[in-house]
This record gives C-alpha cells, structure tokens and sequence, in this order.
C-alpha cells in the first residue's frame, strides 16, 4: 500500500509551526510496511485541498490528513473531503456529548461552531479523540482510504497510534506480520555507519534496513515480514547480530529509547546515584537528565560552576590545577568530578568545562570540551570532544556526548550489556 500525507494549514505554509506530523505518521507506518512517497502541505482554502486530494489519488491508495477539524471557517478538511466523494457529514452523538461535557466542565459556554467539530463523514469509522475534541476518522471508498486526524500533535499522535494504526492492517489485506526494530547510535556519523554496513543496504531484501539522522544521533531501522512474530523476529535477529558485530560499540539502546531514558535505566538498575559539575553546560547536562520520568531515584543534584573563583571556592577544584593546566582541561574536569561526587557523597561524579564558542577559553580554542568522570574508587576519566559548530549546538552536543560516554563506561563495566 502506498500513502500520501496531506497536512493542512496555513500556519504551516507560513513557517509558524513545523510539520512533525508527517514525520510521527511516516514513522508508524514504516513499522507495517505502508510506504509513503509523498508529503503534502496546502493551506485553509477548499481549492486548493481538493487539487491536493486529486493529485494523491493519483498516487496513493491512502491518504492521510492531518489538520482542519476544528471549529472555524478556515476549518474546511472534512467539508472539501465529503463534497470530493459526493457523501453528507452527519453528527457523531458520542463526540457532541463529550463536547457538551467538557464545556460544563470547564463552566464555559458553548458556541454553535463547536458543534461543527461532531460532524463526521457519512459511513466512516469515527476515531475516538480523548486528548481533544474533534473526532477523526477513516473512510474507504472504491479504491482509495481516506484518514482525517485532528493538527494538535497531542491530540493526533495518540489518536493515531491508539485508534487508527490498529485498523491498517485490514485495509493492506496481507497475512503476514510485519515487524520493526530499530537500533539507536552515537558516537558514529550517518556517512561512517553506512560506510561500515553498505553491503548489507545493498543487499537487503527481508529484513529491509533504513538508516536515519537526526539530532546527533543514528538509527538503523530493520523491518521484516514473515507468516508469524517468531520467524519475523528471528530474521530481525540474524541482521541485528550481524550488525552489532560490526560497529556495536555506538550503540547505546533500540526502539524508544533515548540517550538519557537509557541511562536511567541503568542507573536505577544498579543502584547507582550522580551528580555533576557543570560549567560550559550551565546545568543543561542534569536538565537533560531531570526531564526523564522516574530520574530522582539516580540524580541526586549538581552545581553550576560557571567561573573560577565558584569552581576554586565553592566546587573545591585546587587553584593550582586551574593556574597550570586552565579550566579548559583534562586536570580540571577531573577535579570537578571528583569534587562534585565528594561534595554530594554519589556513586559517579561528572564534570564538564570547555569553550563553547565562539570565541575561545583558557587558552583553547572554540569547540574545545572536557568532560570528566568519576565512577566509584577507580581513577576518574577525561573525555575531549573538538567540536565545531554554533554555541548552543555545541552546549548541547556536548550533554549528548556526556551521556554516551557514561553509557558506554558503564558497559565497559559489565553493569550493562548491549
């Protein structure tokens, strides 16, 4: 089955918002196999959206549309759509009662526009909305599906996982299970990882292997389809051993996970606390940290150490450390980790100092980061990144590196395993 996504807004079109959910629905389908070589942005204008329906009829047997359900005039997806196919829009009875509920629970008054948003397509399927109030919906006709889903991505993205992405697998009207596993870098660049795994891309036929980019980090995605999960799995398997084996050490977790969600994970798991020493990061490094759910039960709390005389006098780093080898060193990030881990009695200390640009630090240039780390009685290691790049990027990049290279040591440690 082939797809086109078709975002509607002007806002989009305008740069006010970024279209992530083209990329969120191109995500899930790619895990059943749906292909998707077109995404479409129109704005709020009726003629223009049924050019686009149109031309992705063309084109695709599914066509997604994200946005234009709401309650105003400029919100014209459903009424273009029932006009195109020739259908009435009729009210949905569970949406206008949970509509009229809301507003009563929110003592607010009800407009007549609100009632707009209960109007569905005549014979769809009405996909519930619980993080909103406009229902979205799937209808098939001849030979194309058509799939309305509200523009909030909070409001869009459970729907859609929930309630639609269920339903899919009827409409590819294939036996086999299809199955998606993704493997998640750092430390490695796209062009070197693909470099490492060419011969496999090249030859790939089941399982399909995708790499993607984004944020620093790379992804393998492996899909396979098989008669059954276990022989689907297994072929995942056979590629994932032999991938691993090739540029294992990058990688860092699978499927959701994210940098610091794995740290956590192994944190807690061996009961292992941190603390950290921030100075070039201001802090960023345990906000990171502290946005994972469940992360106090590791982070026991840090300081910003911005300057010198904070670093000497209140962090404890030895001024002569600082006077011979600079703040921006291998000697200083020791020092703050060690003193960090002492001063808040944890497991592992982290530091971090360095110059994020765009003018040099301590006598190095732009780019130049120490990153130190203290894990239990062993010798605390230094870690240098040279990075080039706007200073923000580099204060970021340099948190991501951060949490890599704990992962990776706590690995190296046994206490982890790929």
């Amino acid at each position: 089955m082939r797809a086109e996504i078709i975002a509607v807004g002007s806002e989009l079109l305008l740069g006010q918002i970024t279209n992530t959910n083209a990329r969120f629905i191109s995500n899930q389908l790619a895990e059943i196999g749906v292909d998707v070589y077109y995404h479409t942005v129109v704005g709020d204008n009726a003629d223009r959206l049924l050019d686009s329906i149109r031309i992705a009829e063309k084109r695709a047997e599914l066509i997604i549309f994200s946005g234009g359900l709401g309650p105003t005039k400029d919100d014209l997806t459903k009424e273009t759509i029932a006009k195109h196919l020739g259908i009435n829009l009729v009210l949905d009875n569970h949406a206008i009662v949970y509509i009229e509920d809301f507003f009563k629970r929110m003592d607010r008054k009800m407009t007549e526009n609100n009632k707009k948003q209960a109007l569905v397509l005549e014979g769809c399927t009405v996909l519930e909305n619980k993080h909103g109030m406009a229902p979205g919906m799937l209808l098939s006709k001849e030979s194309h599906s058509y799939m309305l889903l509200p523009g909030p991505p909070k409001e869009m993205e459970p729907m859609f996982q929930f309630e639609a992405k269920p339903l899919l697998p009827k409409l590819l009207l294939d036996e086999n299970v299809i199955m998606s596993h993704v493997i998640r870098f750092y430390g490695i660049g796209e062009a070197e990882l693909e470099t490492e795994v060419q011969d496999l891309l090249d030859n790939q036929t089941n399982p399909t292997l995708a790499p993607l980019a984004s944020d620093g980090e790379v992804t393998l995605r492996l899909t396979a389809k098989s008669k059954s999960e276990d022989e689907a799995w297994k072929k995942i398997e056979e590629l994932q051993a032999e991938i691993l084996n090739r540029v294992g050490k990058f990688v860092y977790g699978y499927n959701n996970d994210s940098l610091a969600s794995k740290l956590r994970e192994i944190l807690i798991e061996n009961n292992l606390t941190i603390s950290a020493a921030e100075s070039m990061t201001a802090g960023l490094f345990q906000s990171e940290l502290a946005a994972v759910p469940g992360m106090g039960e590791a982070l026991v709390g840090g300081m910003i150490t911005y300057t010198e005389d904070v670093k000497i006098k209140q962090l404890g780093v030895d001024a002569n450390i600082i006077e011979k080898y600079s703040v921006v060193s291998s000697q200083c990030a020791e020092q703050m980790a060690l003193c960090v881990k002492e001063k808040f009695q944890t497991d592992i200390g982290v530091g971090i100092t360095g110059a994020a640009g765009p003018d040099g630090h301590g006598g190095q240039p732009a780019g130049t980061i120490w990153i130190g780390i203290a894990l239990g009685d062993s010798k605390p290691l230094t870690y240098k990144l040279n990075l080039s790049g706007l200073r923000n990027t580099n204060r970021i990049r340099t948190v991501k590196f951060t949490i890599y290279y704990l992962i990776r040591l706590l690995r190296e440690q046994k206490l982890v395993e790929i």
